[in-house]
């Protein structure tokens, strides 16, 4: 039987407690036997948004997830044209790795947006959907068409942005206490 390995794909601007837990959530589904966690370098839907130099971010990430079994991190992405396409990634790495089984991970939220993803019917005749729940989310609203490749996995969300981290809220209660260390010795995301 080929391998499962879920891809977990992001800016993680920065990687947070909230990204760790779901990945867990994944991993302990039973559906994937490893995770990708994949640096998304110039992500189509945040092209104003300024970030931290990715260099830092890939840093972090490899921090964050350095002793959790089973998750790989990858720049791979930094290597394929820009901007970074879930599709193009995803076809990329199934002719790289032709003896595994590849899944999309995401968290319920992605899902109510997912239709909005380039070429994402392409998307899903690749490859299925394993998807976090979230206990607010009401999936009624998606497509049939999507619902029909997504499994669903048990999740309890932590409540973190990105965003509030970015605007200063940095704290060891949101970060990996040697995430949040890195941020404050690179001083990232602070205005001075």
């Amino acid at each position: 039987m080929k391998p499962r390995v879920g891809i977990f794909g992001g800016s993680f601007d920065p990687v947070h407690k909230g990204h760790v837990s779901i990945s867990e959530s994944f991993l302990n589904s039973g559906l994937i036997d490893e995770l990708l966690v994949l640096l998304t370098p110039a992500p189509p839907h945040k092209r104003d948004q300024n970030q931290a130099p990715y260099a830092h971010r890939l840093e972090m990430l490899k921090i964050a997830f350095g002793g959790i079994d089973n998750v790989q991190v990858s720049d791979i992405e930094q290597s394929l044209p820009k901007p970074s396409y879930t599709l193009q990634t995803i076809e990329h790495l199934r002719k790289t790795f032709p003896g595994r089984l590849f899944y999309l991970c995401l968290g319920e939220d992605s899902l109510s947006h997912f239709h909005e993803w380039y070429k994402y019917r392409q998307i899903l005749k690749t490859v299925s959907l394993i998807v976090a729940r979230r206990p607010d989310f009401d999936s009624s609203s998606v497509d049939p068409e999507i619902l029909e490749r997504t499994i669903f996995t048990d999740h309890n969300p932590v409540d973190i942005s990105s965003t509030q981290i970015r605007a200063g809220q940095i704290s060891k209660k949101v970060l990996p206490e040697k995430v949040a260390e890195y941020i404050r010795r690179h001083h990232l995301y602070t205005s001075d």
